[in-house]
């Protein structure tokens, strides 16, 4: 079926942490090349398959869906959902990007200078520096204002226009990947291997 090698597959480390999201081609690459093993959960029970014992898996467990299986000439093959990675036991990380949308997302959607939480096309970034007097667009002098505020603090620096930070703006801490690919995404066939809460605290550096 089109698309069918394009459906994502979680990706574990060798130690069941969840660390990325793939699409199912990829993952077959990985699984011919002997550097994963299918992960296929059935009542609490976890078992791992090889991928030719994955195919024999399939012919004798077919799937209730069609969308479920990918078909070759001669064979029809199950999709996998999860894999884990033979050696791979690290959780990679990487920095979050100061983007207009992360700025949103740490100061979460509220203005730095009258907490007022708003949608986002009611929301402004703010130099705290302003350019002008050497101010840099860094994650330490960028913050989410309202346009109240900014239009009330204009060029000049906060406690000139009678306004305070509500928190001092800092880097976000650096986070495994896995919780920036998943973003949103909470998927019913993923849940044992992954708990957000645990994904979304940020860790020490």
């Amino acid at each position: 079926m089109e698309g069918a090698l394009d459906q994502p597959v979680l990706v574990l480390n060798r130690l069941w942490q969840a660390v990325n999201v793939i699409g199912a081609r990829r993952a077959f690459g990985l699984l011919a090349r002997e550097h994963a093993q299918v992960v296929h959960n059935h009542e609490d029970d976890f078992r791992t398959f090889s991928m030719m014992d994955w195919i024999d898996f399939s012919a004798s467990n077919p799937p209730v869906a069609e969308t479920e299986t990918v078909r070759t000439p001669s064979r029809t093959i199950r999709l996998p959902r999860v894999i884990l990675l033979t050696f791979f036991d690290k959780l990679p990380c990487k920095e979050l990007k100061l983007t207009r949308n992360n700025v949103f997302e740490r100061d979460k959607n509220s203005c730095q200078y009258c907490a007022r939480v708003l949608p986002r096309e009611q929301l402004n970034l703010d130099h705290v520096i302003p350019r002008q007097f050497g101010g840099k667009t860094t994650w330490e002098n960028i913050v989410c204002s309202c346009i109240r505020c900014n239009t009330r603090k204009a060029n000049r620096l906060p406690h000139e226009a009678g306004l305070r930070l509500i928190r001092k703006p800092a880097r976000p801490k650096w986070r495994p990947v896995i919780s920036l690919v998943l973003g949103n995404q909470n998927r019913e066939i993923w849940k044992d291997f992954l708990d957000l809460a645990y994904w979304n605290v940020e860790l020490e550096e």
